[in-house]
C-alpha cells in the first residue's frame, strides 16, 4: 500500500495535497456553517484568471493571480444584499461563471489550449517540487496561525450567521479577516492544486463531518480525517491505476461522502426507532 513513496514525486504530491487538505478542510467548516459554498470555487476561479492573464500578458505570474484572489476576497466580504428575493450564493455564482468564460477566453490564446484548460480545473500535483512545498507550508501555516489565535472570533461569527441571529453586515473586521485568509490559502493552492480539487478540499470533507456529528470541535476533527484519508487513498488510486491524481482525490472524496451519507442516515434512523 505504502510502496507508492518510493517515488519521490508521490512523497511529494502527498505532502503537498496534506498541507492543502488540512487547512482547506477547516477552512471549509466555516464555509460550509455560513452558507457560502461558491465563494471557495469563485475564488479559486479568479486565481485562474489571475494566472491566464499573468500568461497572456507574459509577466507577473505570482503577483497577478494573488492581487486578483485578494480584490475578489475584498469585493466578496462586501457584499450585502438587501432583496430578499436574492441570495448571496446567486451573486458569488455570477462571478464565478464571469471569471470562468475569462479565464478559457484568455487560455484559448495560448499555444496549448485544452491542456491548459485541464490543468487550471484539476492542477498537476505530481509534478509539484519542494520549493513550491515550501512556500505553500509557510503561507498556509501562518493562515493557520492566525485561525488558531482567534478561533473564538472566527468560530462565534460562523455560528451566528449559521443560526441567522447576524446577518453580514457592510463591512466587519472578521468576515473580512476571514476572506482574506480563503483568499489567500485558495491563491497559494490553486496554483498546485486546481479550482475542482481545492473546491473538494473544502465542500466534502467538512459536509461529510456534518453528516457525523453537531459538535464543532468534533466536527472539524472528523473533516481533516476524511481529508487526509480522502489525500492518501486517491493518491493510492492514481497510482496504481495511472489516473490523474487530482481527478482520482475528488473522486475517492466523492465516495467517501456517499458513505458518511448513508452512516448519517442510518444513524438518523436508529435514533428515530429508539
Amino acid at each position: 500500500m505504502f510502496e507508492m513513496f518510493q517515488l519521490p514525486f508521490m512523497v511529494q504530491a502527498f505532502v503537498v495535497s496534506l498541507i492543502s487538505g488540512l487547512l482547506l478542510a477547516y477552512l471549509g467548516v466555516h464555509v460550509v456553517g455560513r452558507g457560502i459554498v461558491f465563494v471557495d470555487l469563485a475564488l479559486g476561479q479568479i486565481s485562474s484568471l489571475g494566472v491566464a492573464f499573468a500568461g497572456f500578458i507574459g509577466a507577473g505570474l505570482t503577483s497577478i493571480p494573488l492581487i486578483f484572489t485578494l480584490a475578489g476576497a475584498l469585493l466578496m466580504s462586501f457584499i450585502h444584499i438587501r432583496d430578499k428575493r436574492l441570495k448571496h450564493e446567486a451573486i458569488i455564482g455570477i462571478f464565478y461563471a464571469f471569471a470562468s468564460a475569462l479565464t478559457v477566453l484568455m487560455i484559448s490564446k495560448t499555444p496549448h489550449g485544452d491542456s491548459d484548460v485541464q490543468e487550471v480545473l484539476f492542477g498537476n500535483i505530481l509534478a509539484t517540487d519542494w520549493p513550491h512545498i515550501q512556500t505553500l507550508g509557510i503561507a498556509f501555516g501562518i493562515i493557520a496561525l492566525v485561525h488558531i489565535i482567534f478561533y473564538k472570533k472566527f468560530f462565534a461569527l460562523t455560528e451566528r450567521m449559521e443560526n441567522g441571529t447576524i446577518h453580514e453586515t457592510i463591512f466587519s473586521l472578521w468576515n473580512f479577516l476571514f476572506y482574506m485568509s480563503i483568499g489567500l490559502s485558495i491563491v497559494f493552492a490553486v496554483k498546485i492544486n486546481g479550482v475542482i480539487p481545492v473546491f473538494s478540499f473544502l465542500i466534502i470533507p467538512s459536509v461529510s463531518a456534518i453528516m457525523l456529528t453537531r459538535n464543532n470541535y468534533l466536527l472539524v476533527i472528523l473533516a481533516i480525517l476524511v481529508s487526509v484519508i480522502g489525500n492518501f487513498a486517491g493518491l493510492y488510486v492514481s497510482y496504481h491505476y495511472d489516473f490523474p491524481a487530482g481527478s482520482s482525490i475528488v473522486a475517492v472524496l466523492g465516495c467517501i461522502f456517499l458513505l458518511c451519507g448513508g452512516v448519517g442516515i442510518m444513524t438518523r434512523k436508529k435514533r428515530v426507532v429508539a
